[in-house]
């Protein structure tokens, strides 16, 4: 009885694919070309970025009307964000691009129900895992843009709502691009606006121009052997979602300043300084670092103001660019936060328009495409950002319930910062460690703000 007990649960909760389409922008664009440039080309090796953001049932709409809906609107807003309509290509010299033409295929959109999943089984801060089936293109590589869509949504209908998991492809676009195109989508949606309010601002090669031709048959023959390697089995890995609200993280930030900064110049800590020397602290300790191991900090930052010229935040591509910086342990723990903190202050900001600059140069002599175990010794590693206002992506039935990132680029340390959940200046935590370590992490109540 309990193996049929336990065939019936596992139905219940079951996801079942029901159809797939594909959707092109509302008009003819005709053939665009668009080259990759030195600040998308890293992410090669990069999986695809996902998504899922969960709304409740609203009372008005079926699931296939809202299915409509959301496909009327996608057609409209690719009209202006066409690229993600496209492929990735090659020209004459190898050198990386983004094509679009009028008989691509355009986002790949599927259709699937889970009705034995309920919104709130979502909610919970644990890992992925419970909800891996409901975002496409799983352990899916960037460089695969060659023959796949560069977007693919799945529309999944839940037993009291919708799931939208959605897999961007990361060598065209980042976060700022992400939630630009979310947020203009749902504008269009919801009835705000009838066609995109802010139109991406497409010309890659205004931010660099430099032609890079990469070779890219190491990343496909490591990424080919990794499943065949003998060695010892990978440390099992964890994900959680932790929740700070506004009375805790103003209290991380008092905490960080309240230490007088050296008197050599530098500012009071941000927000983001306070809080990412928080976790870096508190990960180092879970990991049971020695006094004399050294411990990366790494931060996936926006560049768009930091270039020069400066360009727009409707700068649609990757104009980010990772910043790093280290320390041993002992000091980061020794000290007060003021101390990580400083280090951290001190990484993003001489990272100005000279260093992306240099750190460009240096890239393009000798091109390399960024692989997980290049974050760092020890690393903790930040992407997205609470700036991102992904609580107001309404499709015209209501907020997410839920936000959160798929199982795709995962690795110890990596760390994804959300706008929270309880609006304000909240803010929601997502970190992948080591399970061992994570469950030090989790017990911890400093860390928690509990104490």
């Amino acid at each position: 009885m309990a193996g049929v007990e336990a065939g019936k649960e596992e139905e219940a909760t079951a996801v079942r694919i029901t159809g797939k389409s594909h959707v092109k922008p509302g008009k003819l664009i005709g053939r665009k070309e668009c080259q990759l440039v030195t600040f998308d080309l890293p992410y090669l090796a990069f999986y695809y970025n996902q998504k899922l953001l969960f709304y409740k049932n609203d009372g008005c709409g079926e699931f296939e009307d809202k299915v409509e809906k959301l496909k009327e609107g996608l057609r409209v807003v690719l009209e202006e964000f066409y690229q993600l309509g496209g492929k990735l290509g090659k020209d004459d010299d190898e050198v990386l691009r983004v094509d679009y033409d009028d008989d691509m295929d355009g986002v790949e959109v599927v259709e699937a129900v889970a009705e034995g999943i309920t919104v709130d089984e979502l909610t919970g801060d644990d890992g992925t895992s419970s909800f891996k089936e409901l975002i496409p293109f799983n352990g899916v590589l960037n460089l695969e843009g060659l023959h796949r869509p560069l977007l693919s949504i799945q529309l999944t209908k839940l037993k009291d709502g919708i799931a939208m998991g959605c897999a961007f492809n990361h060598a065209v676009l980042d976060g700022t691009s992400t939630w630009h195109f979310m947020s203009s989508w749902a504008q269009i949606c919801n009835g705000t606006s009838s066609s995109v309010v802010v139109p991406p601002f497409l010309d890659r090669t205004k931010a660099r121009n430099t032609r890079v031709k990469l070779d890219l048959n190491p990343v496909v023959s490591c990424n080919g052997d990794e499943a065949t390697k003998q060695g010892p089995p990978a440390p099992q890995m964890r994900e959680k979602l932790f929740r700070f609200n506004e009375a805790a993280v103003d209290k991380i930030k008092s905490r960080a300043n309240s230490t007088p900064p050296p008197s050599d110049g530098s500012k009071p800590f941000s927000t983001f300084q306070s809080l990412a020397v928080h976790i870096w602290r508190h990960v180092s300790q879970a990991r049971n670092l020695k006094p004399e191991d050294y411990t990366v900090f790494t931060v996936f930052a926006d560049c768009r103001k930091r270039v020069d010229p400066p360009m727009p935040d409707s700068y649609f591509g990757n104009l980010i660019q990772a910043i790093f910086t280290a320390t041993a342990a002992g000091l980061l723990l020794e000290n007060p936060p003021s101390f990580g903190a400083l280090v951290i202050q001190k990484a993003i900001e001489s990272h100005d328009a000279k260093a992306i600059d240099e750190r460009n140069k240096a890239w393009e002599a000798a091109p390399k495409i960024f692989q997980f175990k290049d974050a760092g010794v020890n690393c903790v590693a930040v992407g997205s950002s609470p700036r991102f206002k992904v609580y107001e992506v309404d499709f015209g039935w209501g907020k997410p319930v839920g936000v959160r990132s798929g199982s795709n680029n995962r690795f110890d340390g990596m760390v994804y910062l959300y706008q929270g959940k309880s609006g304000g200046r909240s803010i929601d935590v997502e970190i992948t460690m080591e399970a061992q370590a994570m469950e030090k992490l989790e017990k911890d109540k400093e860390f928690l703000m509990e104490v």
